[in-house]
């Protein structure tokens, strides 16, 4: 019945404007020579034939290129042959590994909770306080967390939530979904950017490798097997929380150049840039996110008091000796780690006298 309706309208279609350009012609027959009268039925058969032709119709679907006054790009190719490669290496391949490697990730870290369990410190807390990361520090970690996160989350929305959403929620309702998170993915990735560069940065003397990181590294960190418990020596970063932040800083790099190159198509882009940049776009995500599933269950399950730094600043003299021993020995005789420090600053900038000029 459909295709029915299609065929009648297009009759109908098709005579309304046969109709109403032979009536312009007639009306115009007497003020018109006989070349523009020539044009105008040459122009009409033109209109008729690409309207109904088939063959019309073939070419454009084969990807051949047509007569056009842009002067840009590919704007004579309709329809583009070689994307299909691109459509077929998104739909079948990206997207539903990207899944499988997602809920893997997952998993994963259940199953590391489940059967390792979280690394507990080998003695109890002793309370005092070492200072291990600055208000501006943890501004900026939270700055990033969140936009990544949420920059994670509008991403799976517009690959997976047709799949997901789409299916439970009123039409109406998925429209402004989707919407929004195109347009939110669209405007915060480049405070990802600006961000990206801030930590890269404010962090990468910490993060260069050493021979301490291989021995971390050839122990696992001291979370399996049987170096289970045995705090492998490490500076202020362990070889583990390097390894996350040359990882967001390399596929960073390249979700933020192909980030541009996808919200900016202003630059003469072609097809090809666009598919090349959507999959070096997805696939770095996915990476990414995939490494931070790992990354967020060690601070949040994994390891014992290892969010504790990244909330308050500080964290405990125990923690530091075993996690971060090499660390701790530079800096546990500096005049901010010792006990009521923070005390006699408050006091001295209230005016006060402290305890030890009494």
């Amino acid at each position: 019945m459909t295709k029915r309706i299609q065929r009648w309208f297009t009759l109908l279609v098709t005579a309304f404007t046969l109709a109403f350009s032979l009536s312009v012609l007639a009306s115009n027959e007497t003020s018109q020579n006989t070349d523009n009268t020539r044009l105008g039925e040459s122009v009409i058969q033109k209109e008729i034939v690409g309207f109904a032709g088939a063959d019309y119709w073939r070419m454009v679907k084969d990807g051949q290129e047509g007569y056009t006054t842009s002067q840009s790009p590919e704007h004579g190719v309709l329809i583009s042959i070689p994307g299909q490669t691109w459509f077929i290496l998104k739909e079948k391949w990206m997207s539903p590994l990207g899944a499988l490697a997602i809920f893997g990730s997952l998993a994963l870290v259940a199953l590391a909770y489940v059967t390792v369990g979280p690394l507990k410190l080998s003695k109890p807390k002793t309370g005092r306080k070492i200072k291990r990361w600055s208000r501006m520090d943890r501004a900026l970690h939270w700055s990033m967390a969140f936009t990544f996160l949420t920059l994670a989350f509008s991403g799976l929305t517009l690959v997976y939530g047709k799949h997901f959403i789409k299916p439970v929620v009123p039409s109406e309702l998925w429209g402004w979904i989707i919407y929004a998170a195109k347009q939110y993915h669209n405007y915060i990735g480049p405070i990802f950017a600006i961000l990206l560069l801030t930590v890269l940065i404010k962090w990468w003397r910490k993060s260069v490798f050493n021979m301490v990181d291989v021995k971390w590294f050839m122990k696992m960190g001291g979370m399996v097997g049987k170096h289970k418990g045995t705090h492998p020596s490490a500076g202020f970063s362990n070889g583990g929380e390097k390894a996350i932040f040359w990882l967001l800083i390399f596929f960073g790099i390249f979700i933020t150049v192909s980030g541009f190159i996808l919200d900016f198509p202003i630059f003469d882009q072609t097809r090809r840039d666009m598919e090349l940049s959507n999959l070096v776009h997805m696939f770095s995500a996915l990476i990414l996110i995939c490494g931070f599933v790992f990354h967020i269950y060690i601070g949040l399950f994994g390891m014992e008091a290892a969010l504790d730094g990244m909330i308050t600043g500080e964290v405990d003299e125990t923690w530091a000796k075993e996690h971060h021993d090499l660390w701790f020995d530079e800096v546990k005789d500096l005049p901010e780690n010792q006990p009521g420090y923070d005390e006699k600053l408050e006091a001295t900038k209230k005016g006060k006298p402290t305890q030890e000029s009494l």
